[in-house]
């Protein structure tokens, strides 16, 4: 049976950003939020990266927030790449949790790329294994902008 994706660890999380300091996930509760979550090495990750900065572009004017959660813990390495893919959104490093984190966000084999769509009231309404495409990404951002 697939386990149902769920946001709820995501609020418990202490994450870092690329200044190496600590986040709190729950700052972002009540936010309608697209969370990658991705890595240096894979290629499908970085395909995706153009296309969730353009929705960050589009739609964060009006709300939406764009969360890349890199599976790393070197912070210096990630904060270049994200650099050089032009990663305007909020970047962040799960450091050594970040498997952990997937698993019980409902992504039990751990595969990147893997993207919750999250509303202001924290439940998951979408998620997908697998690179997420410019329609995809704009389906998610209009819907999350249009629920209450």
């Amino acid at each position: 049976m697939p386990v149902q994706p769920s946001a709820a660890a995501l609020f418990e999380a202490t994450l870092h950003d690329f200044d190496d300091k600590p986040f709190a996930f729950e700052t972002l509760r009540g936010k309608p939020l697209i969370v990658n979550f991705w890595a240096r090495w894979c290629g499908p990750c970085r395909k995706e990266i153009p296309e969730l900065a353009a929705a960050h572009d589009a739609y964060g004017k009006r709300g939406l927030v764009v969360v890349g959660i890199a599976l790393d813990d070197k912070v210096e390495s990630t904060r270049d790449f994200a650099k050089a893919y032009e990663m305007r959104y909020t970047g962040l490093l799960a450091k050594s949790g970040g498997i952990a984190l997937m698993q019980a966000s409902g992504n039990p084999k751990a595969v990147v790329p893997f993207t919750l769509v999250i509303d202001r009231n924290g439940q998951v309404i979408g998620s997908k294994l697998g690179a997420m495409n410019k329609a995809e990404i704009e389906a998610a951002a209009r819907q999350l902008l249009h629920r209450n």
